[in-house]
């Protein structure tokens, strides 16, 4: 991974959150030195800019079920186009989000370069909720299921879903699924693994049969939400559940994710500068994806 060259994709959009914010997660990550910090690990950057992204005052909002779906899918569907341009350059995909919705649109453009690859979801939610089963109507509760085909989401100019084999999914550090996610757990038997399973079997243990189940395809994507880490660490999250990620514990999760050499692509999501204090959740944001691509002590 130390030669190949990196392209960083922004996606500044908040359309799929109640709480605003995290359209500007794109610009404090790269404030807090991505590419820099990138570059002295002797990767060569690209930083490709942004895609485009309605704001909700001027979206319009058709379905209370699945809020502002319509341009959500639009700039996912740029998302997608972009990530799969990237991919196809030879380079590694790293996109910042914005809300989790965005993962739709970077799991379609990694889908239709390599086919139905393999994802680590680290995150304190599932995202496995459906316009149907839904509490709140929110879209980025629903990205991984979309990618599961379980949405009926279309992007335009992509293959229709699963952008992903469910035999490749493994869920990491979830603390909170609502009733209708864990039936679609069950039913796919997908690789949930939560808090309580990492404190019980220990981290290295987990993660070892995560990237097992997500490795083997054609591509493994690691979707980072930030909102893994406790708040302690990560105050500037779209939705701060406690009981999280230690500091170390979220780089030790990186780290054995590194170690494989199998990684193919990241994103990096719901870093909201509204809601941090001093920066801390964008210079975290940045540590992380720095250990996810080799950054070690020695």
């Amino acid at each position: 991974m130390q030669e190949r060259k990196l392209g960083i994709l922004g996606a500044p959009l908040d359309l799929g959150s109640a709480r605003r914010g995290v359209d500007m997660g794109p610009s404090a990550i790269r404030y807090s030195g991505l590419q820099e910090r990138l570059e002295r690990l002797g990767f060569e950057v690209d930083d490709c800019g942004n895609v485009t992204a309605e704001i909700p005052e001027v979206a319009a909002e058709s379905d209370e079920h699945a809020r502002f779906l319509p341009a959500i899918l639009a700039s996912c569907s740029q998302i997608a186009r972009r990530v799969a341009q990237i991919a196809e350059s030879g380079n590694f995909p790293v996109v910042l989000g914005g809300d989790h919705s965005i993962a739709m649109g970077t799991l379609a453009g990694l889908h239709s370069v390599y086919g139905p690859g393999g994802v680590i979801w680290v995150d304190a939610h599932g995202d496995l909720n459906s316009p149907e089963n839904s509490p709140s109507g929110n879209v980025h509760g629903m990205p991984l299921a979309a990618a599961l085909g379980r949405c009926g989401f279309s992007l335009e100019g992509m293959a229709e879903a699963p952008w992903v084999d469910p035999k490749r999914v493994a869920i990491v550090g979830v603390r909170a699924l609502d009733p209708g996610e864990k039936e679609l757990v069950n039913e796919l038997g997908l690789h949930v693994f939560t808090m309580s399973d990492i404190d019980r079997r220990g981290l290295p243990t987990v993660m070892q049969e995560a990237v097992e189940a997500a490795g083997g395809g054609p591509f493994m994507h690691l979707s980072l939400d930030v909102d893994a880490c406790d708040p302690e660490i990560a105050p500037g999250v779209g939705t701060p559940i406690r009981g999280g990620f230690s500091y170390r514990e979220a780089h030790l999760v990186m780290e054995l994710i590194a170690e494989t050499g199998a990684l193919t692509s990241i994103e990096v999501v719901e870093v909201n500068p509204v809601l941090d204090l001093a920066d801390a959740t964008g210079i975290l944001a940045v540590e992380l994806v720095a250990s996810a691509l080799g950054a070690s002590i020695l």
